[in-house]
């Protein structure tokens, strides 16, 4: 066993709906997967494939803690996601193989520091400072996949203070899950513990303190936080 130098941080996980909690391990994160947003976001031309960027797992907020509004931003936006946990791992999965990596779902918001991002974008930097700041995931409790019924379609929506911001269907993403998976194993090994945003509908908006933010997709659950 190792003689840590240090306090080592302490694990990263999820709550699950069935009891215990799932480990996490790494949080990737698929961008422009619904045609709508990707049209708000100023996006034109032809498909394109999955993009991935990451949010450090240490992000993530569960059981409906609130949000501390993030500092260096005037901009900060929500965006509602289908979030999928992996049981099993693997490298250059088979789209027709992917599902069987899949452990269970989750309801996620990829929060956003939306001025940020766009300079980023301007001016062909990273992402990591608009996306994986701290508490810039909030998640709900993970349903195991037995329980959800395939394929996955059912609405996916979002309301701030109870008016809705967001709102569509998750038979509308350009690229579904097992192609998300297949497409991700390429560029990374793949292992148990990992987590998937796959990207957000159309409607996508800016938060300020004291907004409650809900978040629900059909057959798959709910998230909710408050920002402080």
């Amino acid at each position: 066993m190792a003689d840590f130098v240090i306090a080592p941080p302490a694990p990263v996980s999820v709550p699950v709906t069935t009891g215990g909690a799932f480990p996490v391990r790494r949080v990737y994160c698929v961008g422009r997967n619904y045609l709508e947003h990707a049209r708000e976001m100023g996006h034109v031309g032809d498909e394109e494939p999955p993009f991935f960027f990451a949010k450090p797992a240490d992000a993530l907020v569960t059981g409906g803690a609130a949000v501390p509004y993030p500092p260096m931003t005037a901009n900060f936006h929500h965006e509602i996601e289908l979030v999928v946990a992996l049981g099993h791992g693997g490298r250059d999965v088979l789209v027709e193989n992917a599902m069987n990596l899949v452990w269970g779902y989750a309801v996620g918001i990829d929060l956003t520091r939306r001025d940020l991002q766009a300079w980023a974008k301007g001016a062909k930097k990273p992402w990591e400072v608009a996306k994986g700041f701290d508490h810039s995931g909030p998640i709900g409790a993970l349903v195991p996949a037995a329980a959800v019924r395939l394929p996955l379609k059912g609405r996916i929506s979002l309301t701030v203070n109870g008016a809705l911001r967001q709102e569509g269907d998750l038979a509308d993403m350009i690229w579904d899950v097992p192609h998300i998976i297949s497409e991700l194993s390429r560029y990374f090994e793949l292992h148990p513990g990992d987590l998937i945003f796959t990207g957000t509908p159309a409607g996508v908006g800016p938060l300020l303190r004291g907004d409650v933010v809900k978040g629900d997709i059909a057959g798959i659950g709910t998230v909710e936080t408050r920002v402080s």
